[in-house]
C-alpha cells in the first residue's frame, strides 16, 4: 500500500481561517493526509513534512520553501501567485499552479468589476450614507452623476477575466480599449466589439473607466504610479480587483484628496487587510470591498474544486496544470 502524503492548507484568518479548511480534511481520501493552518509556518512539524502546499493567499516565502524538504507541489488557491516565492521554488524544481484554466473567479469578478463602476457612476455610497443620515443629497450629488453608456473603458490586462469584463461592458454600450503585452487575436477583438489594442499610457489619456486585470510581477508592481496617474482625465475611475500593488496606493490617495480624478474603487488593498492608517480609507470618492470579488458561495466552490483536482492530479501521479513560470 502507498503511504500518504501530507497536504498542508493554509488559509489565512482573514480568508475563513480553520473554519474555511474543514472541508479540505477528506478532500483526498487513500492519497493524503491534511493540516490546516492559518499561516504558513505556524506548524513547523507539518510544513517539515509537507509533500503539498495549498495556499489560499497565504504567504509561501523562501525560508518556508527551505523548511520543507519533502515539498513537491504549491497548489495557489486563486489565479493569482504573487504571495509565492516562484524563484526560490522554481530553484528547488517545486512546482507553483494557480487555477488559471478553470476560469473559476472570471465571471464573479467581472460581476463584481461592473458593480464597483456602477457605485461610482451613480454615487451609490454617498446617496445611502446621506439618506442614512435624513439628508436629501440629491441637488449635492447631481453635478457627480453619470452613465457608463457611451465612455470608454480600458481595460488593463485582456485575459479571462478582462474579457468577461468587456464582454459586459459591451451590454452598457461602452467602447473598450485594452492594454497587455501582446495584442489579442483579431477574433478575439471583434467578438469584444472592435476592442482596440493600445499602449498603456495612451490608453489612461484615453478612458473613462480603467479597470485592472493584470498579475502582479516585479514588472507590474505600482503600475499605476503617480506619473501614469497623472495621465487620467480628472473625470476619469480606477476600479482594481486584481492585486493592490498594482497601484500606488499613497499616489493615488493624493489625486483623490486633489481632485486630479474622480473616483476609485478597490477590492484589494496592499497589505491585506488594510492598515487603518492607509489613506484611502478616508480618501473622498471611492468605494471598497474587502477582497470579495471572487468569493462568492459559487466562486469559493468552484477554486476549491480546482485546486483540489490539479492536487489530485500530482498526488495520482498525472502533470499538474497552470504552472508558472
Amino acid at each position: 500500500m502507498t503511504a500518504l502524503k501530507n497536504v498542508l492548507a493554509v488559509i489565512p484568518s482573514h480568508m475563513g481561517g480553520r473554519t474555511a479548511g474543514q472541508a479540505l480534511a477528506g478532500a483526498f481520501p487513500g492519497l493524503a493526509r491534511v493540516t490546516v493552518v492559518e499561516t504558513t509556518g505556524e506548524d513547523p512539524a507539518a510544513l517539515r513534512e509537507a509533500h503539498v502546499v495549498i495556499t489560499a493567499l497565504g504567504p509561501v516565502t523562501a525560508g518556508h520553501l527551505a523548511a520543507a524538504p519533502h515539498l513537491e507541489l504549491v497548489q495557489c488557491a486563486s489565479h493569482g501567485y504573487d504571495y509565492v516565492d516562484v524563484a526560490a521554488a522554481l530553484e528547488r524544481s517545486v512546482p507553483v499552479c494557480t487555477i488559471g484554466s478553470s476560469g473559476a473567479e472570471r465571471q464573479n469578478v467581472a460581476e463584481h468589476t461592473l458593480a464597483l463602476m456602477l457605485a461610482l457612476a451613480k454615487q451609490l455610497i454617498p446617496a445611502h450614507t446621506a439618506l442614512t443620515a435624513a439628508d436629501w443629497a440629491l441637488p449635492r450629488l447631481r453635478p457627480s452623476l453619470t452613465e457608463l453608456s457611451g465612455k470608454t473603458l480600458g481595460i488593463i490586462g485582456l485575459g479571462a477575466i478582462g474579457q468577461e469584463v468587456a464582454r459586459r461592458a459591451l451590454a452598457f454600450d461602452m467602447g473598450v480599449v485594452y492594454a497587455g503585452r501582446r495584442p489579442a487575436s483579431p477574433e478575439t477583438e471583434a467578438r469584444l466589439g472592435g476592442a482596440r489594442h493600445l499602449a498603456l499610457d495612451e490608453l489612461l489619456r484615453t478612458a473613462d473607466y480603467v479597470t485592472l486585470h493584470a498579475p502582479l510581477t516585479d514588472a507590474t508592481r505600482h503600475l499605476l504610479d503617480a506619473e501614469r496617474l497623472a495621465l487620467l482625465k480628472p473625470t476619469a475611475f480606477v476600479i482594481n480587483t486584481a492585486r493592490g500593488a498594482l497601484i500606488d496606493q499613497e499616489a493615488l490617495a493624493d489625486a483623490l484628496e486633489s481632485g486630479a480624478l474622480a473616483g476609485a474603487a478597490l477590492d484589494v488593498f496592499d497589505p491585506e487587510p488594510p492598515t487603518p492608517s492607509l489613506r484611502l480609507l478616508k480618501a473622498p470618492n471611492v468605494v471598497l470591498s474587502p477582497h470579495a470579488a471572487g468569493v462568492t458561495r459559487e466562486t469559493v466552490i468552484r477554486i476549491a474544486l480546482a485546486a483540489v483536482q490539479n492536487v489530485t492530479d500530482h498526488l495520482a501521479g498525472k502533470p499538474p496544470r497552470d504552472v508558472v513560470g
